[in-house]
């Protein structure tokens, strides 16, 4: 099996490469390739039994060995993140639509149409606190990055109708604990509350504690998305309902919902005072942008394809002191 990551340098290309690499097989065939492609080149995982080739470039003109012939299964992770997309509309449009279309017109180009799982997200809803949206529920994004990633769901539907690739989009819940450094998404804080505090370092609340999100743990989101990629492709369709929903490619996987008084309260379990660090200071235009986000789904089709529940929030907490503390003190040059 010859599989490509695209955003292969970032957190989820990361920790997906890794577990190819420490396995060795995906739905149990053996991988006998991977090319990781980014802006910079990624880093090739350690220990991989099989050979890795890192490239670099711009995801809007994909070289042509970012999907070799042959590839089986690409994962495209490469986006420009919820509040960058919002400040730089061109940037957002161009990686996040355009760099879809280059995908589409990549996989067409090759004799077998790959499988290729894309990164969608909750931000593609609207709704707001008090929603709890249905697995039918209509996309009306409240935001320039959601309408992205609806716009490339379509895309990709469309590209899988037509036969030129096999897709599964997965709208992914808000990562938390996501592991380094604060990024530009809108979501940041939501890892920042937990991620700095077990750092020993201050926070920025920029939401009442009352606030609720749909939020996975990287263990759930990895687990999901290579699920996505050998999943059965007659089943992704068949949501129950008319026959015209065969068509639909993507899925809203079974997260949780959790207000951050409730995500603070299990930062607490796991490290008593902890959250003494975590700073009330109001940011009105994150607010904006995260208020409109449904803070809860209803996710009965993911549940029947396979997709795994999520952990509690206090084994997401432990989670991340497990997988990932020691290695994003690291990177930060933070003391043991």
């Amino acid at each position: 099996m010859k599989i490509t990551i695209l955003g292969g340098a970032g957190f989820l290309g990361r920790k997906i490469a890794a577990h190819l690499a420490q396995g060795g097989s995906l739905g149990g065939r053996k991988v006998t390739d991977l090319t990781l492609f980014d802006i910079a080149a990624p880093l090739p995982p350690a220990g991989a039994p099989f050979p890795v080739h890192s490239l670099a470039g711009d995801v809007v003109d994909l070289p042509d060995d970012a999907i070799p012939p042959g590839t089986d299964v690409v994962f495209h992770l490469a986006a420009v993140v919820s509040a960058a997309a919002e400040a730089d509309y061109e940037l957002g449009r161009r990686v996040n639509l355009r760099g879809t279309d280059a995908v589409v017109d990549a996989c067409r180009a090759l004799s077998q149409p790959p499988r290729v799982v894309f990164t969608s997200s909750v931000a593609s809803f609207s709704g707001g606190q008090a929603a709890v949206l249905p697995d039918d529920a209509r996309q009306i994004p409240a935001n320039s990055y959601g309408a992205q990633k609806a716009a490339a769901e379509l895309i990709l539907a469309d590209a899988s109708r037509r036969g030129f690739l096999d897709a599964v989009s997965i709208r992914l819940p808000t990562i938390t604990v996501r592991p380094g450094r604060p990024n530009k998404a809108a979501s940041s804080f939501l890892s920042s509350i937990l991620r700095e505090p077990l750092l020993g370092l201050s926070a920025e609340l920029p939401v009442p504690e009352d606030f609720a999100a749909w939020i996975a743990s990287p263990r759930s989101a990895v687990g999901w998305l290579l699920h996505a990629a050998t999943i059965d492709s007659a089943k992704i369709g068949d949501t129950g309902g008319h026959p015209a929903t065969s068509l639909d490619r993507s899925i809203n996987p079974p997260g949780i919902r959790a207000s951050v008084a409730q995500m603070l309260a299990a930062l607490e379990v796991v490290k008593p005072g902890a959250s003494a660090l975590v700073r009330k200071v109001e940011d009105n235009d994150i607010a904006a942008i995260v208020g409109t986000w449904p803070a809860a789904f209803d996710p009965v089709r993911a549940l029947r394809l396979g997709f795994a529940p999520h952990e509690t929030l206090v084994e997401l907490v432990r989670a991340f002191v497990a997988d990932d503390l020691d290695a994003t003190r690291h990177e930060r040059g933070l003391p043991d």
